[in-house]
């Protein structure tokens, strides 16, 4: 079988399972959120942390409570890692450093799974699981929470009231998240991915050497990895490591989790506000723009442009060849559109126009379809600009799922576009301009540049892959880091929130002939436009200078 055909199938066949998916997963997304009863074990959770929840919050105070959950989770994470060496299964492993602890609690408490560290070679069993594994599932949360809570303020009216961050969480985590992953957890678990306690054994190899191979409770930590949209590796190779991800099978199955939550919660919108036609339209921009990025890699990994390449016949240099190109490709496309940190393949040995599609796709938002939540807030509050900017051109009501689009919503809409952009130019610019820093590049020239710009769009994205040849573990990339990594994750978060509790106090306004239709093709080709354009005028003089430049030389 030809590479190319080989692409196209697992390209399909992805389609054809997250089609299948999309109504009966939607639909209970949206149930979850909509239902009035509780399960008898939420009960017992609301009992044990005092929850009344029956009681709504304002956007004000559902981000509050949101801001100081994920700050407990921060402390109890950081003090695991220092404290491991006198933990349980801790294989004798030292207490982490505490830049390089806060760097990653920072990492996955805000969903980014960013890693200046090797797997296996730094973090027990105990902090693995109960640290690092914990905290997949409750960021994951988070995210698709204040998604939802955004949708409540299109579906709600003459409301101060967005919905209880606690219960919100709680079905998030045990009606959703903890379900999925344990049946994913069998079927990777049944594909040869390893889920044990065993300790780190010495063999003899065939050539007489020795050789250290790694047990540990993988399996059960890969799924919520890859459907959280996680991506930190429990092994350093990441899903390149035969013990995460051993064959073609489980690559496939590995990129379906990925994608499977994002691509269903635009049907939860539309049946939440009423009109799943709306739905429909944030998916098929979705899906347009991902197959263009798995499109996008696949034909530039093929071509294998750039001297050297040429000359091996191949880019392979970097990937698994078990995946080949069109599983590396799909697995890198998929990954970079979402925010998950998992890579099968070392970007940093793509092309250079490869690369720099990864690194465009993360410079988008994250939106196509975006992290769990993250991509479907992110999408929602650009569709909120093209409203806007389509009422402008035409000379029509901004509205949106009957909602007016004023001043104060595009305020918010404006500091939530501008958050991310700010700290990624900022971190990025700093490290290049002071001495200290500049001291990690290990590729000067535009390559080294890529691998920063790299570096700072993945942390303030929430995505978390790197190009492996800047050296990160420093106190200037760990602190900095971490810093960038809670600002990007909670700012955009606030003004979401905001965004949604305006929404949610105006009377809906009946369609009208000044009305923009939002359903129809015309706004999906809108709304990839406005996407393509903010992205391009953002980052495209950094661009220029990166990855552009290398590949153009």
């Amino acid at each position: 079988m030809s590479s190319a055909l080989a692409g196209w199938l697992q390209a399909g066949l992805m389609v054809a399972a997250l089609a299948a998916c999309y109504v009966p997963l939607g639909n209970y997304l949206a149930r979850i959120f909509t239902t009035e009863r509780h399960w008898r074990a939420e009960r017992g959770i609301y009992k044990l942390i005092g929850v009344d929840a029956s009681a709504d919050q304002t956007w004000s105070g559902y981000a509050r409570s949101m801001l100081a959950f994920s700050a407990i989770c921060l402390v109890l994470l950081y003090a695991m890692e220092r404290l491991q060496h006198f933990l349980l299964l801790s294989l004798g492993l030292p207490n982490v450093p505490p830049a390089l602890a806060f760097n990653t609690a920072a990492s996955f408490v805000t969903n980014t799974n960013w890693q200046n560290y090797a797997g296996e070679t730094t973090m027990g069993y105990l902090v693995q699981m109960g640290g690092l594994a914990v905290q997949n599932f409750l960021s994951a949360a988070v995210g698709l929470v204040v998604a939802i809570a955004l949708v409540r303020g299109f579906a709600r009216a003459k409301t101060d009231r967005l919905g209880n961050f606690w219960v919100d969480m709680t079905r998030a985590t045990v009606r959703l998240l903890v379900p999925l992953s344990i049946i994913g957890a069998l079927i990777l678990v049944a594909g040869g991915v390893i889920d044990n306690f065993h300790a780190n054994q010495v063999v003899t190899t065939v050539v007489h050497g020795h050789q250290t191979i790694t047990g540990g409770p993988v399996g059960s930590q890969e799924v919520i990895k890859e459907m959280g949209n996680n991506g930190g590796g429990f092994y350093n190779a990441n899903s390149a490591h035969p013990f995460e991800n051993p064959n073609p099978f489980t690559n496939w199955f590995e990129i379906f989790l990925i994608l499977l939550i994002p691509m269903a919660l635009p049907r939860a919108f539309g049946k939440m506000v009423g009109d799943n036609r709306q739905g429909y339209a944030i998916v098929a921009v979705m899906v347009i723009l991902w197959l263009a990025a798995v499109g996008g890699i696949s034909y530039f990994e093929a071509q294998h442009a750039g001297l050297a390449p040429q000359l091996a016949h191949g880019a392979m240099e970097g990937k698994n060849v078990a995946f080949g190109i069109p599983g590396s490709s799909l697995f890198a496309a998929s990954t970079t559109v979402t925010s998950t940190g998992a890579v099968n393949s070392f970007h940093d040995s793509f092309t250079a126009f490869g690369g720099g599609i990864t690194l465009f796709d993360m410079a988008l938002g994250e939106v196509v379809p975006g992290g769990i939540g993250a991509g479907l807030y992110g999408m929602l509050v650009l569709a909120i600009v093209t409203v806007f900017v389509g009422g402008l051109m035409v000379g029509r009501t901004p509205e949106y799922v009957g909602k007016k689009i004023r001043p104060a919503e595009m305020k918010y809409a404006a500091l939530y576009f501008l958050t991310t952009p700010l700290l990624v130019l900022t971190g990025a610019g700093l490290s290049v301009g002071l001495k200290s820093p500049r001291s990690a590049i290990l590729n000067p020239g535009p390559h080294g540049l890529t691998e920063i710009l790299y570096a700072f769009t993945s942390m303030a994205n929430n995505n978390g892959s790197a190009f492996a040849g800047l050296a990160t573990n420093t106190p200037w990339y760990n602190t900095v880091g971490g810093i960038v990594m809670l600002l990007a994750r909670f700012a955009p978060m606030i003004f979401v929130l905001g965004l949604a509790g305006s929404l949610a106090r105006q009377q809906p306004v009946p369609a009208s002939v000044g009305t923009i239709p939002t359903h129809r093709p015309l706004f999906v080709g809108m709304l990839i436009g406005v996407i393509l354009i903010l992205v391009g005028l953002t980052y495209f003089p950094a661009l220029a200078l990166g990855p552009l430049a290398e590949g153009l030389h």
